[in-house]
């Protein structure tokens, strides 16, 4: 019996200093599903962050395969015994949660659940999320719940913990887009003096290569050779801040890593299958890296909103010493050369702008009813 106590204390320890070993909210939620569901020997656990609307702004499980949780559907709205911890803020311990009143049933792909634990998680007053087992591994006399009291006890001192683990890590996130918004602010008021001044100069000294060109054209000539000069410094100016601006999640994650989070939640968050393969990529340059993703999320925004899509499919595979990105949707299809009207509404311009910019090339196929391809490809550097 003495063995027990110990076991458990070095377990509940092990979880909290997993907990507090994550800065990222979306880390820090799934290490307390993954700990709670170790802790208490159970198949299913999860845990909901409520938004303003009815749903759940996060929502992770543990137990539960990619597949099977792709196969559920949506994420799961705050009815049920989920909206009574959210709203009701007391500990459900259920034998049968399939019999309680309050079951309204689940997606057809949903794993079967009996006995059930939850509780809220709370900061201060405030719920800010609410957190499950399900399906203890022990043997269950009929009618009753696998879950003890003492289980009980134990989620409630993670829930707490929990509770600071996920607060902290919010506050490292404002903290830390509060940083990226006054460096961006700064940025902006650099880039407003740099390039303001160098185009107020670049219109004097057109202005004046205009009023020379009839009476003295070599200096007319000298004129214009400055205003390329100052064009180019303007465009040096531009090119630094957008380096700088480049997106935090890609200069961490990589390009691969940040476009396959970005489908996952494409894919949650809308009807259409949206999915992500690549094969043999190489790390390739800043530049090219932030094109192919302002692309990629360009006709994604495309085929989502206008389309009609039911699958869009994004690849990212080496070619040569480059690359090349498609994103392929089976929606509604457009005439590519009607070029003025759909071009521009479709942002085909700007994704074109953007290849060339990479040193790379834009192609786009599309018929009405047969669906869009967009592909680019960079050469690498």
């Amino acid at each position: 019996m003495s063995q027990g106590p110990r076991s458990g204390l070095a377990a509940v320890s092990s979880a909290l200093l997993a907990m507090s070993r994550h800065l990222e909210v979306r880390d820090v939620l799934k290490t307390i599903v993954a700990s709670a569901r170790e802790l208490l020997d159970a198949q299913y656990a999860a845990l909901g962050v409520p938004d303003d609307h009815g749903g759940f702004a996060q929502f992770v499980v543990d137990g539960v395969t990619d597949a099977q949780w792709k196969a559920i559907g949506p994420l799961p709205r705050q009815h049920g015994i989920l909206a009574a911890m959210l709203h009701e803020a007391k500990v459900e311990r259920l034998a049968d949660v399939r019999k309680d009143p309050r079951f309204e049933g689940w997606p057809s792909a949903h794993p079967e659940m009996s006995d059930f634990l939850g509780l809220p998680v709370r900061d201060g007053e405030e719920i800010i999320g609410a957190l499950f087992l399900a399906n203890k591994n022990c043997p269950k006399p009929e009618g009753s719940c696998g879950f003890t009291a003492e289980d009980e006890d134990l989620l409630s001192i993670l829930a707490q913990h929990a509770a600071i683990a996920l607060t902290n890590a919010r506050l490292y996130e404002r903290s830390r887009e509060l940083t990226i918004a006054e460096e961006r602010s700064r940025l902006a008021h650099e880039l407003h003096d740099a390039v303001s001044q160098k185009l107020f100069s670049l219109r004097l000294t057109a202005q004046a290569a205009a009023a020379l060109v009839d009476r003295d054209p070599s200096r007319a000539k000298g004129e214009l050779q400055q205003v390329a000069v100052l064009a180019a410094e303007a465009a040096d100016e531009l090119r630094a801040a957008v380096v700088e601006l480049r997106p935090a999640a890609l200069d961490e994650d990589g390009l691969l890593a940040t476009l396959r989070t970005q489908v996952q939640v494409l894919d949650r968050a809308h009807t259409a299958r949206v999915t992500f393969a690549s094969s043999g990529f190489r790390a390739l340059p800043a530049a090219q890296e932030e094109a192919l993703l302002r692309v990629a999320q360009e006709a994604l925004h495309n085929a989502l909103r206008h389309s009609g899509a039911d699958h869009v499919d994004v690849t990212v595979n080496r070619r040569g010493g480059g690359a090349v990105l498609r994103v392929t949707d089976d929606g509604s299809g457009f005439d590519p050369h009607l070029t003025r009207r759909v071009g521009r509404h479709l942002g085909l311009v700007s994704m074109r702008d953007r290849a060339s910019g990479a040193g790379g090339t834009l192609t786009v196929e599309s018929a009405p009813g047969k669906g869009t391809t967009i592909e680019m490809e960079v050469p690498g550097g």
